[in-house]
């Protein structure tokens, strides 16, 4: 997919999905979030940067973090999720955070001036995941450390078939990359690539769970990555896929009617400067 494009398709589509996001999607991620977080280590009086923030979950806990002296900035390519997000720290009465809304491959901030550059499940989006990271280390301090996840091996993240589901559908694909980035150690390759020295480096199985049919489908489809997609299917195309998908995720469907999905992230840490990988 041209980049210009696919950067339409995640702008719109996760400003469709982000009324629904945390409903549907918090507690499937938290197992990565807290996992990054931890490995994160940040201190009060640090300065992060959170990329990709989402509705800003993980943002205001890293604010929490970070304080007293500290603050992060959290920013997202769609508009309606920072929206959410500034919500969310204002009735946080969070005041050592900010969001913005910023493509990841064009951050419009000062060199050197984060502690901590962090991305949570978003670099999968990313058309070019090498200048974003190029671009989170001009934006970090000598000794400056990054930390990100991703989704792993597409053949352990059971809802992976979504995709080709959706691109049966539409003229292009949707997310083509998605699972590169979390096969090996394409992730903390990508990372000695850009320029930093990989210093941790894990992988967390998880369990997606859907208490039914709906919940399932609307989790995949109006939540995620294929919301603009899906937004623009006719209704028999939408019954073709729905009907497609839970074929798919048929095998983790128990007998009270749940789903529990089985699903993989990785999480690299980085730092500017020495290093040791391990």
């Amino acid at each position: 997919m041209e980049p210009r494009l696919q950067r339409r398709v995640q702008r719109y589509g996760w400003d469709l999905a982000a009324a629904v996001y945390e409903p549907l999607w918090q507690a499937q991620l938290a197992p990565a979030q807290a996992g990054l977080l931890a490995c994160a280590g940040l201190s009060p009086g640090e300065r992060v940067l959170d990329v990709a923030c989402g509705t800003g979950v993980i943002t205001l806990d890293a604010a929490a973090r970070v304080s007293p002296g500290g603050d992060v900035v959290g920013v997202d390519l769609s508009g309606r999720m920072v929206q959410a997000a500034q919500q969310r720290a204002a009735q946080a009465r969070c005041s050592n955070v900010r969001f913005e809304r910023m493509d990841a491959e064009c951050l419009e901030l000062p060199d050197h001036s984060f502690d901590v550059a962090m991305c949570a499940l978003g670099l999968m989006y990313v058309p070019n995941p090498d200048r974003a990271l190029l671009e989170m280390r001009r934006i970090l301090r000598e000794r400056g450390r990054i930390i990100l996840a991703v989704w792993g091996e597409r053949s352990r993240c059971g809802w992976a078939e979504l995709f080709p589901i959706i691109d049966a559908e539409v003229t292009s694909e949707v997310c083509p990359l998605f699972f590169r980035l979390g096969r090996g150690d394409t992730l903390a390759d990508t990372c000695c690539n850009a320029g930093f020295n990989v210093t941790a480096r894990s992988r967390i199985t998880a369990t997606l769970n859907y208490s039914n049919d709906n919940q399932a489908c609307d989790a995949a489809f109006i939540g995620g990555p294929v919301a603009l997609a899906w937004s623009r299917l006719d209704d028999d195309a939408r019954r073709r896929a729905r009907a497609r998908y839970l074929d798919a995720i048929q095998k983790w469907r128990h007998l009270d009617r749940t789903y529990r999905i089985p699903g993989e992230f990785v999480i690299v840490a980085a730092s500017v400067g020495s290093g040791a990988s391990h």
